[in-house]
């Protein structure tokens, strides 16, 4: 995602005094004014971090949360190692792939991968993004269930192709992308994180320079999360798809896993 603020104006606020200290400090990380003219607002109270859109009919705050609400369904009753995502990464008998997710965005599909058992780094290069996603890590930390399953979540903060280029650990086995995409359809944009994502993350027109990039380093495979009907990412095409009602996996094979003995 876009690491620009593309011309909108965010503001840090604290929701209690308690959490002064706090806030001065997520400013200075960031960069973010105290008091200013805002179209959003990164807030920090007793639930932590969130991002809320200003004014009127606003959306709703927007925050990372993996022990309960949609989050926690999906863990508690969305299906195992059966889960098309599961299938897309390789996930089988004895085989759990060490995942690189380079466009974490909230962290949803990664948490979903630590969940089966798979080791996970996640690259966000917008910053608000990232700090949301760090603050919903930490706070998971502490849950004796969803504890666990974070403690395989590692989060690097930065532009993921420039990551991958100077990658120095052992190549991950699968990469998983998920890029935002420019959308035609305006009613799509009222879903709260698109109201939030959009104006501060832009569209991943350096997409296909990510994918190739991606290519290079996977030791097994590269998989590509798209809307159903969306074109590919240009470049190399992919070799399988897998399809769902509404979204879609591109699947970049290089080598076979094989299941631990």
């Amino acid at each position: 995602m876009n690491g620009l603020l593309a011309k909108t104006t965010v503001r840090m606020e604290s929701l209690d005094p308690a959490f002064d200290p706090a806030a001065a400090l997520w400013a200075e990380r960031l960069g973010l004014p105290l008091e200013a003219e805002a179209e959003f607002a990164l807030q920090v109270g007793r639930e932590g971090l969130q991002l809320v859109e200003l004014g009127q009919n606003a959306a709703g705050p927007l925050r990372v949360d993996f022990v309960s609400g949609a989050v926690a369904h999906r863990r508690l009753y969305g299906g195992g190692n059966g889960q098309m995502i599961a299938k897309a990464v390789g996930i089988q008998s004895g085989v759990r792939p060490v995942v690189v997710d380079a466009t974490a965005g909230l962290g949803r599909d990664a948490f979903v991968l630590a969940r089966l058992g798979c080791a996970l780094t996640l690259i966000e290069r917008q910053p608000l993004i990232s700090a949301l996603l760090e603050d919903g890590l930490q706070r998971a930390q502490a849950d004796r269930e969803v504890g666990p399953i974070v403690a395989r979540m590692r989060l690097i903060g930065g532009n993921a192709i420039d990551v991958l280029r100077t990658w120095e650990c052992e190549p991950p086995q699968v990469i998983y992308l998920d890029p935002m995409f420019p959308v035609r359809d305006k009613s799509s944009l009222v879903k709260k994180e698109m109201r939030l994502f959009r104006p501060l993350a832009g569209d991943d027109g350096d997409a296909p320079a990510l994918l190739e990039v991606a290519l290079a380093l996977a030791s097994h495979r590269v998989v590509v999360k798209r809307p159903r009907k969306a074109a590919a990412i240009a470049g190399k095409p992919p070799g399988y798809v897998l399809e769902g009602k509404s979204s879609r996996f591109d699947i970049y094979p290089k080598k076979s896993f094989k299941a631990k003995a």
